[in-house]
């Protein structure tokens, strides 16, 4: 049996996992944990919102993390941002995914969504063999294509 799919079983000792948490939710992005706050955050909302799917592989961090960083430093940005980890926090993740349609399960991930509908997405195939500031880039990009604000005139 595969203990990581135990209910509350986490693969990890959260100690080992919070820095790599605050990584992340010192820049903003707030932490989902459980399946309801998922479909809270995510249920029908209208604007833009990114997902990120932390995880403790090495990709996460020295390539994903800094990255969602480096892009959420400019001015166009998601109006929301939210994290779910893998293999710690179970049911938010498997709830968050079920949003990615059209894509299978990716740790470490990336996703935006626009008024509820996913947009973009970055899986780990897009992340393990690039370089962080390759991604930010391709975040930014994504960020001024459907994070802008109309310009009123």
């Amino acid at each position: 049996m595969n203990v990581s799919y135990i209910s509350g079983a986490h693969m990890y000792p959260e100690i080992m996992v919070v820095p790599m948490r605050e990584e992340l939710t010192r820049v903003g992005v707030k932490e989902l944990r459980t399946a309801e706050e998922v479909d809270q955050a995510l249920t029908k909302q209208p604007g833009t919102t990114m997902v990120v799917v932390n995880s403790i592989c090495g990709c996460a961090a020295g390539r994903m993390r800094p990255a969602v960083r480096a892009a959420l430093q400019q001015g166009v940005r998601p109006e929301k941002l939210f994290t779910v980890f893998a293999g710690q926090d179970l049911e938010a993740t498997e709830r968050a995914r079920s949003y990615f349609t059209g894509y299978p399960p990716s740790s470490p991930s990336i996703a935006l969504l626009r008024d509820g509908q996913l947009v973009h997405m970055v899986q780990r195939s897009d992340i393990e063999h690039r370089e962080a500031a390759d991604i930010a880039t391709e975040l930014k990009s994504a960020f001024e294509k459907y994070c802008s604000k109309p310009v009123t005139a």
